[in-house]
């Protein structure tokens, strides 16, 4: 018996495993409303070049409207012999409205109707994906506000360097995260042309409107060549690495909330609502949620990887190859989406511990380059020669096992002895982060400013959207 779809040129039915590795609605289900959305389109322009009647038209968009509501409701029954959405739904449609379904097909193939479908799909993946980053830096935005001026660590190699302030180690990922936007926002532009019309591969004979059904749809224009139309997958792998570039810096941060949060640190505390506990040690306080953002990346980066290798040797034009293009990038959009909206709770959840964080600043040294520049500045010492003095001073320090500030003038002095009394002033920490005010720097009052500016420009974007 042929099979319906692509019948006549077979007899035989395909062979049980055949059909199991070909199947694909278990995951292109999930194109369903981008499916119809693009059908629709597709009835409406043929109709008005009149390759098909209105009439048709019209059942046709009234038969898709009912199976997207069946869909939406759960009672649309999805059936594995039928392959795909399209057939699916094609099949469906021919149940409600009868031999009308069949010219619904016209003028196109399922090689341009599933790249059109996908180009959608991953459309409204960005959007998403760009309002849950924007979400994102308002939390962090509230939280640098609110900590401008809280004094930590901030550490090179894991090794405590200067004082920075909390606000401004938080603004950091805020910039990260407009990056990233901008990257996903890159990407949505350039996969914003239409692949419908371009049929199989070479296009059709069929006097179609391709700029109709794309602006019917919302893209920019069609795509100029029919073989890369129905063949390029650049757009899911610029969103993939879009996306695995966000996701590494999700990850950087649940690193440092990991650390932060172990009792040897102690520099922030989570709640319950993002800490697990453990089966056999009941003082445990676990930052699982971080370390699954953390692990949650090999996912993303693991995704755009293995379609990089299914497109790598690929020739023109569609090869069933390409049908893997989407388990492992709807998985990645959905663990990146998780890990956003995760890292979102814990930066709203998350509570330093200031006294610790002051302490910790101070700690290693931290200000002996705000010794050095005192010695640079008020002595005109060259810097090279200053930083050796300053190292000097340390060794003295860490021999006595003292803190900077703790050492006596005239311990200073025996190593310099044009240092004054003055250089007291620029050894605490607060001082220190008070003295940053180039663009950028971590003073308090940069921070603030660089937080309200971000406030503004995160609350325009709302009411524009």
């Amino acid at each position: 018996m042929s099979n319906k779809m692509w019948g006549g040129r077979f007899s035989e039915r395909p062979d049980a495993i055949m059909e199991e590795i070909n199947v694909s609605i278990d995951v292109d289900r999930h194109l369903y409303a981008q499916d119809i959305a693009a059908s629709k389109a597709h009835a409406a322009m043929l109709a008005a070049q009149g390759i098909i009647t209105a009439g048709d038209a019209k059942n046709i968009g009234k038969g898709l409207d009912t199976i997207l509501s069946e869909i939406d409701k759960g009672s649309f029954d999805f059936k594995r012999a039928l392959e795909d959405i399209h057939m699916n739904v094609e099949s469906r449609l021919s149940e409600l409205i009868g031999p009308a379904a069949g010219r619904l097909h016209t003028a196109r193939s399922r090689n341009d109707q599933v790249a059109t479908d996908f180009r959608l799909y991953v459309r409204d993946t960005i959007d998403e994906v760009d309002a849950a980053l924007a979400a994102f830096q308002k939390a962090l935005v509230e939280r640098a506000l609110e900590h401008a001026s809280t004094v930590m660590p901030g550490f090179t190699h894991l090794q405590t360097a200067q004082p920075v302030t909390f606000g401004h180690h938080l603004l950091a990922y805020v910039e990260m995260s407009a990056r990233d936007r901008g990257r996903f926002a890159d990407a949505r532009k350039r996969l914003n042309e239409s692949p419908l019309g371009a049929a199989a591969l070479a296009g059709t004979s069929f006097p179609i409107d391709r700029a109709a059904t794309a602006k019917a749809l919302g893209f920019d224009r069609p795509m100029a060549n029919s073989l890369d139309a129905v063949s390029d997958r650049d757009f899911v792998l610029e969103t993939l690495s879009a996306a695995a570039i966000t996701a590494v810096h999700l990850s950087r941060f649940a690193e440092e909330i990991v650390v932060w949060t172990s009792p040897l640190v102690g520099l922030v505390r989570l709640s319950d609502k993002f800490t697990t506990g453990s089966s056999i040690m009941p003082q445990k306080r676990n930052p699982d949620a971080a370390e699954l953002v953390r692990a949650k990346t090999g996912r993303v980066i693991g995704a755009l990887t293995a379609l990089l290798i299914v497109m790598k040797g690929l020739p023109l034009a569609y090869q069933k190859d390409m049908q893997e293009d989407k388990q492992g990038a709807m998985e990645a959009f959905a663990a990146l989406s998780l890990a956003i909206r995760a890292m979102t709770g814990m930066v709203r959840d998350l509570v330093p511990d200031e006294a610790r964080m002051q302490a910790a600043a101070g700690e290693g040294y931290a200000t002996a380059t705000d010794l050095a520049d005192w010695l640079v500045r008020t002595l005109r010492m060259p810097f090279r020669e200053a930083h050796h003095v300053t190292g000097r001073i340390v060794a003295l320090a860490s021999e006595r096992g003292i803190a900077l500030h703790e050492l006596p003038l005239q311990a200073m002095q025996e190593v310099e002895p044009k240092i004054t009394a003055d250089v007291l002033k620029v050894l605490s920490v607060e001082s220190s982060v008070k003295s940053r005010t180039s663009y950028g720097g971590t003073a308090p009052r940069n921070v603030l400013s660089q937080a309200k500016a971000w406030a503004k420009r995160l609350e325009k974007e709302r009411k524009w959207g």
